[in-house]
């Protein structure tokens, strides 16, 4: 791979990181102060919503393929519906996003 290509990866890797990390340091610190200075620790109700959030996000930006030819479109509907069947069938997170991708990549590399 390119170095550049390299540097991409690890970016998106760090951001990632840090979008799972940072909140979570910053909210154990105030927890952390809360429980010394003797008040109740609640959770502020932005923080529960940041996770699905951040998923819905990610699932909006994977609707639409990188290219805009039919094979990705057809790929990417199939991806989406083989997902969203396991995921009705098992009500779990990693079997259908697995199964979703399998079928993406099925289509994308048998056409």
């Amino acid at each position: 791979m390119e170095t550049s290509m390299w540097l991409a990866l690890a970016s998106i890797a760090l951001g990632t990181y840090l979008l799972r990390l940072l909140p979570y340091l910053w909210m154990k610190a105030a927890l952390t102060k809360k429980q010394m200075e003797g008040g109740i620790s609640a959770m502020p109700s932005w923080l529960t919503i940041l996770g699905p959030t951040m998923i819905a996000a990610m699932f909006g930006t994977s609707l639409v393929p990188a290219h805009l030819d039919t094979i990705s479109w057809l790929a990417t509907g199939a991806g989406t519906l083989v997902t969203f069947a396991v995921w009705t069938r098992t009500r779990s997170m990693g079997l259908p996003i697995l199964c979703g991708v399998a079928a993406f990549g099925m289509i994308m590399l048998s056409l």
